[in-house]
C-alpha cells in the first residue's frame, strides 16, 4: 500500500466517523437508537441487510474458495439470493406487522422469559464468534497491504510475528465508535455507503484485471480443469440446496435481519427490502468472485486467504487500492455494527429495562452505548484468538451449518404454529446439540484422533462428504423434531395469540421514510467522484477509466440530490 493508498484509506474511515456523529443528532429516544425511528426506506434496509451479510469474511472465506475451486463460490453466494426471495414471500412482512422494537421482544412474548434469556446469551456467544472471524479476516487483508517496515514495527509493538493484532485493535476501535455514536441509523447509512464504494471498487477491479491478464479468452484457457463447474465433490448440489434453507432461516430469523424489517415504515416495505436483497445476491456474486478467480491464473501458489486483495493490487492503480481496502474494512464494519446494535438493544430494552422499568430514555441510550462498547471489546478479543481455533473458513462453514437450523428454525416455526412452546425450543436445541457433538466426535475419529490404522470405507465416505453431512444434520434434525411435535401435540401454546394479536398504535401505522439518508448517499457519491478525478490527474495509464467513473458517479449524485429537492418542495406544498 502506497502513501496515496494509506491517505485514501484514512480519509474514508474519517468520513464514516463524521457521518456517524452527524447521525447521532437524530437520536432522540431508544427507538431511534435501536430501530432507526422506523423511518428507514425499504431500499435502505434492503441494501443494509445485504451488507450485514457481507464482511471481509466474504473476501477471505468465499474469495479463498473462489481462488481454489472457481465458480462454485458464485453458486454458494447465489443461494443467499434465493433465500432472500423466499423470506420476502413469507416472513419479512410478518415481522413488521408485529409492531415490536427488537427481535428479543418477540421471543419474550411468544416463548417466555426463560427462552429469551437462553437465546440472548447463546446468540451473543455464537455471533461474537462470527464477528471475531470477520474482524480477523479484514485484519489479515490489511496486513497484506502494509509496507514491510510498518508491518514489522506493528508486530514488534504487539509482541507478535505479524501486525494483525495491532490492526485488529485499530479496526475494532473505529467500529465501536461507529456503533456507539449513531445507533441503527449509523448502521443503515454506513452500510449503504459501504455498498456504493464496494460496487464501484470491484467494478473497476474486474475490467482492469482482464486487461492486464490478456482478456477473457486468456482467462478461460488458462483456468484449471473444472474451474467453472457450479459444484465440486466438497460443495455438492445437496449442499447448495441445504445452504438455501439455512440462509432462509438466517435472513428470516436472525436478529440483525429482523431488525432491518422492523426499521421500515410498512410491512410492504419489509417485503420489498427482502426482494432487493435477493436481487443483489443473484446478480452480484459473479462480479465479487471474479478477482480471486482471475488471480489464480496469475499466481496459483498465492495465499488463498489474501487472494482477493492480491488481485486488487495486481489490477488497480495506486490510490484505488486504498479505496478497495477501505471498502473491505467498511463491509466488515457494517456487519459488526449491525450485530453490536442488535445485542446492545436486547441487553438494554429487554433485560436492563425489565429490571429498571423507571429508567429514562436518556439512561437507556447511555446503557445501550455502554453495552455496545463492552460487546465490541469481546469481539476484538475473539478476533485475536481466531488462528488458534482452526482458521476463518472452518469456523464459518461448520458453525453456520450445524447451529443455524437448531437455533433459528424453532423461532420461525413458532410464528406460524400454535403448538410450539418454550419447552419445544429447548428440546430441539438439546437433541440437535447432542447429534452435532456425536458428528464432530466422529469427524475426529475418522481423522485418526482416537483410532489407529486404516479407516473404514464408511469413515472415508464421511470424510469426503463432511460439508454435506454437516448441512443436512443442521437442518433435518431440528426439522424432524419440530414436525413430530406438530403432529403429535394436541395442546396449543397460550402465548401464540398474545404475540400475533399485537395491534400497532396510530403513530406506528402512519410512518414515512426519512429523506435524510438519500441526501447523504447523493453527497457521498459526489465525494467518491472527486477522488476518481484526483486519481485521474495523477495516473496516466488508467486515466480514461478513472475519468469515466468520476463523471458517472457525479451524475448519479446530482440526480439523487435534485430528486430529493423536488420531493421536499412537493411535501411543503401539501
Amino acid at each position: 500500500m502506497s502513501v496515496k493508498d494509506l491517505i485514501v484509506f484514512l480519509i474514508y474511515i474519517a468520513g464514516n466517523i463524521l457521518v456517524s456523529f452527524i447521525l447521532s443528532k437524530k437520536i432522540k429516544n431508544s427507538t431511534d437508537f435501536f430501530a432507526a425511528g422506523r423511518s428507514s426506506s425499504w431500499w435502505l434496509s434492503g441494501l443494509s441487510a445485504f451488507m450485514t451479510m457481507f464482511s471481509a469474511g466474504t473476501f477471505v472465506v468465499w474469495g479463498g474458495i473462489a481462488f481454489r475451486y472457481g465458480m462454485v463460490a458464485v453458486s454458494i453466494s447465489m443461494c443467499l439470493g434465493i433465500s432472500a426471495f423466499l423470506v420476502g414471500n413469507g416472513i419479512a412482512a410478518r415481522w413488521r406487522k408485529l409492531g415490536i422494537t427488537t427481535a428479543a421482544e418477540y421471543i419474550n412474548l411468544r416463548f417466555g422469559p426463560a427462552v429469551l434469556q437462553f437465546y440472548t446469551w447463546f446468540n451473543i456467544a455464537f455471533r461474537l464468534l462470527n464477528l471475531g472471524v470477520a474482524l480477523y479476516s479484514v485484519s489479515v487483508i490489511l496486513d497484506a497491504l502494509l509496507p514491510g517496515g510498518l508491518r514489522h514495527f506493528l508486530g514488534s509493538v504487539t509482541f507478535t510475528s505479524t501486525a494483525v493484532v495491532a490492526i485488529i485493535v485499530f479496526c475494532g476501535a473505529v467500529i465501536i465508535t461507529y456503533a456507539i455514536t449513531g445507533g441503527l441509523w449509523s448502521v443503515i447509512i454506513t452500510n449503504v455507503l459501504q455498498f456504493l464504494v464496494l460496487m464501484v471498487a470491484v467494478s473497476v477491479v474486474v475490467p482492469l484485471g482482464f486487461m492486464k491478464l490478456g482478456g477473457i479468452v486468456e482467462f478461460v484457457n488458462k483456468a484449471p480443469e473444472g474451474f467453472f463447474s457450479p459444484v465440486t465433490s466438497e460443495f455438492t448440489w445437496i449442499f447448495l440446496a441445504g445452504w438455501v434453507v439455512i440462509h432462509y432461516l438466517k435472513i428470516g430469523g436472525e436478529w440483525a435481519f429482523i431488525q432491518q424489517n422492523i426499521a421500515v415504515p410498512t410491512p410492504q416495505d419489509a417485503k420489498k427490502a427482502s426482494f432487493l436483497f435477493g436481487v443483489m445476491y443473484l446478480i452480484s456474486p459473479v462480479l465479487w468472485m471474479l478477482p480471486p478467480m482471475m488471480y489464480r491464473i496469475v499466481d496459483p501458489s498465492a495465499n488463498y486467504e489474501q487472494a482477493y486483495i492480491l488481485a486488487c493490487q495486481y489490477a488497480l492503480p495506486s490510490g484505488l487500492i486504498g479505496l478497495m481496502a477501505a471498502a473491505m474494512f467498511s463491509a466488515t464494519a457494517s456487519s459488526i455494527e449491525a450485530e453490536l446494535n442488535v445485542f446492545a438493544g436486547v441487553l438494554t430494552r429487554d433485560i436492563y429495562r425489565k429490571r429498571y422499568p423507571a429508567s429514562s430514555e436518556a439512561r437507556q441510550i447511555l446503557v445501550g452505548r455502554f453495552m455496545t462498547f463492552t460487546i465490541g471489546l469481546l469481539v476484538m478479543g475473539i478476533a485475536i484468538l481466531v488462528p488458534r481455533m482452526g482458521g476463518a473458513d472452518e469456523i464459518i462453514l461448520a458453525a453456520t451449518a450445524l447451529i443455524s437450523g437448531p437455533m433459528i428454525m424453532p423461532v420461525i416455526w413458532g410464528v406460524y404454529s400454535k403448538k410450539i412452546t418454550g419447552k419445544s425450543i429447548f428440546t430441539v436445541i438439546l437433541i440437535s446439540a447432542v447429534v452435532s457433538v456425536i458428528l464432530k466426535f466422529g469427524y475426529f475419529i475418522q481423522n485418526g484422533w482416537f483410532v489407529s490404522g486404516n479407516p473404514s470405507s464408511f469413515l472415508l465416505w464421511v470424510q469426503a462428504n463432511s460439508r454435506t453431512i454437516e448441512t443436512l444434520t443442521g437442518l433435518l434434525v431440528p426439522f424432524s423434531i419440530l414436525l413430530t411435535i406438530e403432529l403429535t401435540k394436541k395442546a396449543e401454546s397460550p402465548r401464540y395469540i398474545s404475540s400475533n394479536e399485537m395491534s400497532e398504535s396510530p403513530e406506528l401505522t402512519n410512518l414515512k421514510a426519512s429523506l435524510f439518508p438519500p441526501k447523504i448517499v447523493g453527497w457521498s457519491l459526489i465525494a467518491i467522484a472527486l477522488l476518481f478525478f484526483v486519481l485521474a490527474i495523477t495516473e496516466r495509464a488508467d486515466r480514461g477509466i478513472l475519468l469515466g467513473y468520476g463523471i458517472g458517479l457525479t451524475s448519479a449524485g446530482v440526480f439523487i440530490l435534485l430528486r430529493i429537492n423536488k420531493i421536499e418542495k412537493r411535501l411543503k406544498l401539501i
